[in-house]
């Protein structure tokens, strides 16, 4: 009796598949959760776990629990309904704008439904640990969080309410945070390739949670909203964001001295270019952007892009947006398609460049006047940089920071995040203990996060075939999926298979439901994507049932006290 629960049976398992793929599904784990009987979509951005997906989603819970507690961390719950108070001291408050989830109680006191929990992890250890013995500490949780997103997507993807693991560690050194930073490092590749994923570490940048180092763990699909590169030479791998480029400063003697050119409509790179038979890479484009409602200058080169997520980052937490027709409004020196950085660099506004501005390269680039262009406009001569910042849109073939090669561009799902938070919030909230020294120590912060709802539809993502879901074992709702082609003896046989596959310690699902064809079976076995099938079919009377391995494809025959043995082993 005890390994009855391993056994379920379809006859009295809630499940409904279907054979049609959702009418606003795009992403294949989006069409597939849904199919199988995984998910349900109760509104946007908001699903329903079904029984099997709930199976799927407490084996990854289990994996990352698992190698959580195996470097220390201790599991903790914390409310998922938070005051203001705490997210107003750390400024996020207002800096999560729209995302937040915001609500007041019947008394008219504000409070919000957690995007993260920093803020609420700092004040349970400076509640808790008072001296330098009480740490290290790593504290986890397996939470739901929310996120107002605007556009909630590709299932449960893109949710605005999902299930995370965050971790944080506490050290009172920064060589106890690079230790923490370390473990936390190596248990995300043990629950990643125990779970089966696909995943590469890229360099990233930390952006408004502040911090030092910092990496992602991107599992590499079609559908991930991620683009990273790597290198076919070397080990090198980065989040576009955090691709840097090494430019050597040139010899700006060589350059004539600036020269007006009459440029009359030519406000647009595309439009200079042509008209002077010059390549868009010969041209400094200059994008005027708002940060924080000041006017800033971007210099890049005329033939590449900003991208506008990374200068988002590097900026971070300043709000930056694009300049209107109306911000010229009462600012004479700012010619509309014409600016240019000489004689208003450092002025007129902040520059910052792309480091291919690099001292000594020259130009063409606006001249301040309507319709007009400079030509021999060097960096270091005529204009200075106030700040470099990689803000360009990486391109295929752009050069490996590391060895020169050029660079691959792959689109991914970011599964995991971790960094070295530093002090950020140990300020904003006091965190001292006891020192060794007898004296207050401030202490330093990691923040580990892991997807795990995203983690079942990267897999998903990643493992599927034409057929249906193709689950890795560790991660998949059963063991093995036993088919009963229709006949009441086959049935009775599935049956028996189940339960002694049961007893023998596997997790088992019988197809045993009646006035289903055997078709309509075999094809939601293949959907549902148990990695073992077993079809008791037309030898069924002779004991004799076929085995297939649902992610290679490849059957066998064998007697029930060889399939038992065979699997059960």
């Amino acid at each position: 009796m005890a390994h009855a629960a391993q056994v379920q049976r379809m006859s009295r398992l809630m499940i409904k598949t279907l054979r049609d793929d959702p009418a606003d599904a795009e992403t294949a784990s989006h069409k597939l959760l849904v199919r199988a009987g995984y998910v349900r979509r109760t509104s946007a951005g908001i699903w329903t776990w079904l029984p099997l997906g709930k199976k799927v989603l407490e084996n990854v819970s289990r994996v990352v629990r698992e190698e959580m507690d195996a470097i220390g961390g201790q599991e903790v719950l914390l409310p998922a309904l938070l005051p203001r108070e705490p997210y107003e001291t750390s400024g996020r408050w207002e800096e999560y704008g729209d995302l937040l989830f915001r609500l007041k109680d019947r008394k008219g006191a504000d409070y919000l439904l957690g995007p993260t929990h920093e803020e609420i992890f700092t004040l349970t250890v400076k509640d808790q640990c008072t001296s330098y013995k009480d740490l290290p500490v790593i504290l986890y949780q397996i939470q739901t969080k929310y996120r107002d997103e605007a556009r909630p997507r590709s299932g449960v993807l893109r949710g605005r309410e999902f299930q995370m693991k965050d971790s944080y560690s506490f050290d009172t050194t920064d060589e106890g945070l690079a230790e923490s930073y370390a473990l936390h490092r190596e248990a995300y590749t043990k629950i990643f390739e125990r779970l089966g994923l696909d995943y590469r570490i890229v360099s990233a940048v930390s952006g408004a949670m502040g911090g030092s180092a910092s990496e992602e763990f991107l599992a590499p699909a079609a559908a991930g909203e991620d683009t990273f590169v790597d290198c076919p030479a070397c080990d090198y791998a980065a989040n576009t964001e955090a691709v840097t480029v090494k430019v050597a400063a040139a010899d700006g003697s060589a350059h004539g001295p600036v020269e007006e050119l009459d440029t009359p409509d030519t406000p647009t790179i595309e439009t200079l270019a042509a008209h002077l038979g010059v390549p868009a890479s010969a041209t400094l484009k200059n994008l005027l952007v708002k940060v924080d409602g000041e006017i800033v200058a971007v210099g890049v080169p005329g033939d590449r892009e900003v991208d506008l997520g990374k200068l988002g980052e590097h900026l971070a937490p300043a709000t930056v947006e694009l300049v209107t027709a109306d911000d010229f409004t009462d600012r004479p020196d700012l010619v509309r398609g014409y600016v240019g950085p000489q004689g208003l660099a450092g002025k007129s506004f902040r520059y910052l460049a792309d480091p291919r501005i690099a001292p000594g390269t020259s130009w063409i680039t606006g001249a301040n006047k309507p319709g007009t262009h400079a030509r021999n406009v060097v960096c270091g001569r005529d204009f200075e940089v106030d700040e470099y910042f990689d803000v360009v849109v990486v391109e295929p073939g752009d050069p490996c920071p590391n060895c020169g090669a050029g660079l691959r561009i792959d689109r991914a799902i970011e599964i995991g995040h971790i960094f070295q938070l530093g002090r950020k919030y140990a300020d904003a909230f006091g965190l001292d203990v006891l020192g060794q020294n007898g004296k207050p120590a401030r202490v330093t912060m990691g923040s580990y996060g892991i997807g795990v709802s995203r983690a079942v539809a990267a897999l998903a993502e990643q493992t599927h075939d034409e057929s249906g879901l193709c689950w890795p074992r560790e991660v998949a709702p059963a063991d093995v999926h036993v088919v009963a082609a229709g006949k009441a003896k086959q049935t009775e046989l599935a049956l028996e298979i189940g339960e002694r596959l049961g007893a023998a310690g596997l997790r088992v699902l019988v197809d045993d439901r009646a006035g289903v064809s055997p078709g309509v079976k075999f094809t939601d076995a293949e959907l549902i994507g148990v990695p073992t099938i077993v079809v008791a079919g037309r030898r069924a009377a002779e004991g004799v049932v076929e085995v297939k391995d649902r992610r290679t494809g490849e059957r066998e025959e064998l007697t029930v006290e060889e399939a038992v043995a065979r699997l059960g082993a």
